[in-house]
């Protein structure tokens, strides 16, 4: 495709890790372990796209970055680039530590092949962006990390990559400035049409900067999507959650009157599923134990989303049950969420099972199983034709009324 600008085909890069084995004859013998920190990695990005990168520590990100920048060259596969590309990758790396800052602006800028009236062009931008004009004749030897970064930072936004590439460098920044860097990438993809790479661990950053996402994992490529698709995939990952949880007889919540046996979340089906779209209803069921009669108990459970926010809390208040006393035996609750009402994202759900009055809860347990709702951007669901991040906890389907009631109609 002409308008792809990053193409990466089994991208591949291997390290030897040296263990002593010992002594033999007085000398030690090292054993090369094959380490893989990337391994067959493919994917296609497109000029303007803005591509979060995510995943624990040692999934490879940074190794793939390198390989982009060719700061690093790949054991197997290959990367094309199309475009000028500033990447601002660790602390310290892109400078010359003995030269001054006003120095490294112009070295940075020749290193991209641009003309001295170029450089000259934007620099009174870049110092003014980084904030360090006092410090512009000082050696960059001699700066502070932050002032490192933001000079390192600005250089690399300003200096007109096509691609632009950023580790999880900025955290060494304050906050301030991470707005202020965030807000740069934003207008640099939206307004000049660069293509930007982010690797952060800080996942709500990720959600608002970029449109895509890819998902490393133990080196390999587990999923390139949507941002807010890929970002729940790694959190449920995170959290170790699924969909369903079975607890072992002897470690199941509970007291001397209920236990919990398993919760699960499930579609019209009866199928246990972790993805769900949202235009179809998801039903959460909770199978418990009543080992002593003459309780009214009744099941409940707690919606949190992945930023704990606390979307809703339910419970059985079924007119069946409502004040009715459970005998012995094995019950399950079942309650629809309906379509149309949950917005895209990860769900974290609770369950509790409580006797309402007098009140008291038997059981509560946080973080029992996860939802994953997504939105296939159709044309039932209330985001309509928009393609843009749609804010919310929730995101109902309502019915609007239209009409023309009178074309001179004007308001006094």
């Amino acid at each position: 495709m002409t308008d792809t600008v990053i193409r990466a085909e089994n991208l591949s890069k291997r390290y030897f890790l040296g263990k002593q084995l010992g002594l033999i004859l007085g000398e030690k013998k090292q054993k090369n372990e094959a380490f893989w920190a990337l391994k067959d990695v493919s994917f296609e990005i497109k000029a303007g796209e803005v591509v979060g990168i995510i995943g624990r520590n040692g999934a490879g990100k940074s190794t793939m970055l390198k390989i982009l920048s060719r700061i690093t060259k790949p054991t197997g596969g290959y990367a094309e680039i199309r475009g000028r590309v500033g990447s601002l990758l660790e602390v310290g790396t892109g400078f010359h530590p003995e030269l001054t800052g006003r120095e490294n602006i112009f070295l940075n800028g020749a290193i991209l092949g641009m003309h001295r009236w170029e450089i000259n062009k934007k620099f009174d931008e870049i110092v003014a962006f980084a904030e360090i004009d006092q410090f512009l004749d000082t050696p960059v030897k001699r700066y502070s990390s932050g002032m490192y970064v933001r000079l390192a930072f600005a250089v690399a936004a300003h200096l007109d990559p096509e691609i632009l590439i950023v580790d999880e460098v900025l955290a060494v920044g304050d906050a301030v400035f991470q707005k202020k860097c965030l807000g740069k990438m934003g207008e640099v993809a939206a307004k000049e049409g660069k293509t930007v790479l982010f690797v952060s661990h800080n996942i709500e950053a990720v959600s608002r900067l970029c449109t895509q996402a890819i998902f490393l994992q133990n080196g390999s490529l587990k999923l390139f999507d949507k941002v807010d698709t890929v970002i729940n995939s790694y959190l449920q990952l995170k959290m170790g959650l699924s969909s369903e949880k079975i607890w072992q007889k002897d470690k199941a919540p509970g007291n001397e009157i209920v236990e919990l046996i398993y919760v699960k979340a499930q579609d019209e089906n009866g199928k246990v599923r972790e993805l769900f779209n949202i235009s179809e209803p998801v039903y959460i069921s909770i199978v418990y134990k009543v080992k002593k009669s003459g309780y009214v108990l009744s099941a409940g459970i707690n919606f949190f989303n992945e930023r704990d926010i606390n979307v809703f809390d339910l419970h059985d208040v079924s007119q069946q049950w409502r004040k009715k006393e459970k005998e012995i035996g094995t019950y399950c609750s079942t309650v629809k969420i309906p379509e149309n009402f949950l917005s895209e994202g990860l769900f974290l759900i609770g369950v509790a099972i409580l006797t309402p009055n007098p009140f008291y809860v038997h059981i509560h347990e946080k973080d029992v199983i996860v939802s994953n709702v997504v939105d296939d951007l159709a044309e039932n669901s209330a985001r309509g034709d928009y393609i843009g991040h749609f804010p919310g906890v929730v995101r109902p389907l309502m019915q609007w009324e239209t009409k023309l009631i009178d074309s001179e109609y004007i308001i006094n």
